[in-house]
C-alpha cells in the first residue's frame, strides 16, 4: 500500500474509533466506510465494528485479515491478557468436563484456533497425537516453542478442514473460534468430514439475551465478537451429523469487568 494510502487508512480508522467510543455511531459508520474503501481486506475489523454498532449488516464471519492481524499483534502478551486479565479458562473447563465424563484418551486431536497452545496444554496428557492450526503466524510460533503439538499449521480452520486428506480425528476442539464466526454450517460440516465415527467435537460459544438477537441465529455483540443462540448451534450440529451430548452454561471470559456468558458444547459424531 502506498504511503499516502497507509496514512489515509490510519487517519480514517483512528477517527472512526474515536467517534465510536464517543457514541457518535452515525459519524463513526461513515468513517468506517472510508476504512473499508481503503482496505477491502478489512485488517481493522471495520465490518464487525459496524455490526456491533448496528450500523451495518452482520457478516457471516470476521474477516480473515482482521483475525490474523488482531492475534499476531497480541501474541507476545496473549496468555497473560486472556488468562490473567480476562479470566479465560475454557480449556481447563473442557479438561474438567471430559474427566467427569470419563473421556480421557484420544488417538488424534485437532485443535482449531490453537493460538499459543492453551487447549493443547490442558489436554496434552489425553492425546497421543496433536495437530494445531491458527490464522495468526505469531501465535503458531509461540505454540511451536512450547512443544505441545506434533503438527502445526498457519491456516484458516474451514480451509484446512476442506483440503485435509490426512487421517480423521477422534477429538476436534475449538475453544475460542465461534466468537469470530457468524454462520456455523461451513465449520461444522467441514469438521464432520474430518471426524471418525464417535469422535468428539468440543467448543465454546458466546451468547446474549434472546432480545439482542432480534430473531436472528447469531449477531455481533458490543465487544465485536459473534454470539450465537443455543438453539442455532444445536441445529447446526445436528445438520452436520453430530449429536449434542451437552451444552453447559459457562462464563467464557470477562470484558471491561463484565462476565461474558456462553456455552461449552460437547458433541459426538453419529
Amino acid at each position: 500500500m502506498a504511503r499516502t494510502d497507509d496514512d489515509a487508512l490510519a487517519e480514517a480508522y483512528n477517527r472512526a474509533l474515536a467517534l465510536e467510543k464517543s457514541g457518535e455511531f452515525d459519524l463513526a459508520a461513515a468513517a468506517y466506510a472510508e476504512v473499508l474503501a481503503l482496505d477491502p481486506d478489512d485488517h481493522g475489523g471495520a465490518a464487525v465494528r459496524l455490526a456491533s454498532m448496528k450500523r451495518g449488516e452482520i457478516p457471516v464471519r470476521a474477516p480473515e485479515a482482521y483475525v490474523a492481524t488482531l492475534f499476531d499483534q497480541h501474541a507476545d502478551v496473549f496468555d497473560k491478557v486472556l488468562v490473567e486479565d480476562l479470566g479465560y479458562h475454557v480449556p481447563l473447563l473442557l479438561r474438567q468436563r471430559l474427566i467427569e465424563l470419563g473421556l480421557t484418551s484420544f488417538d488424534r486431536m485437532l485443535d482449531l484456533g490453537c493460538g499459543t497452545g492453551l487447549t493443547g496444554g490442558a489436554l496434552e496428557d489425553m492425546v497421543d497425537d496433536a495437530t494445531g492450526l491458527d490464522l495468526a503466524e505469531n501465535m503458531v510460533e509461540i505454540a511451536h516453542e512450547k512443544g505441545l503439538y506434533d503438527t502445526l499449521y498457519v491456516a484458516d480452520a474451514v480451509d484446512y478442514l476442506e483440503d485435509n486428506d490426512d487421517e480423521p480425528f477422534d477429538l476436534i476442539a475449538a475453544t475460542d473460534v465461534l466468537p469470530y464466526l457468524g454462520a456455523l454450517e461451513p465449520l461444522f460440516e467441514a469438521a464432520a468430514k474430518n471426524a471418525t465415527r464417535g469422535a468428539l467435537f468440543c467448543f465454546s460459544s458466546e451468547t446474549l439475551p434472546d432480545a439482542d438477537f432480534e430473531g436472528r441465529p447469531y449477531t455481533v455483540g458490543r465487544f465485536q465478537r459473534f454470539a450465537h443462540t443455543e438453539s442455532y448451534v444445536r441445529e447446526a450440529l445436528t445438520a452436520a451429523g453430530f449429536e449434542t451430548l451437552e451444552a453447559g452454561d459457562i462464563i467464557v471470559r470477562h470484558e471491561q469487568g463484565l462476565p461474558i456468558a456462553g456455552h461449552l458444547f460437547i458433541a459426538r459424531m453419529r
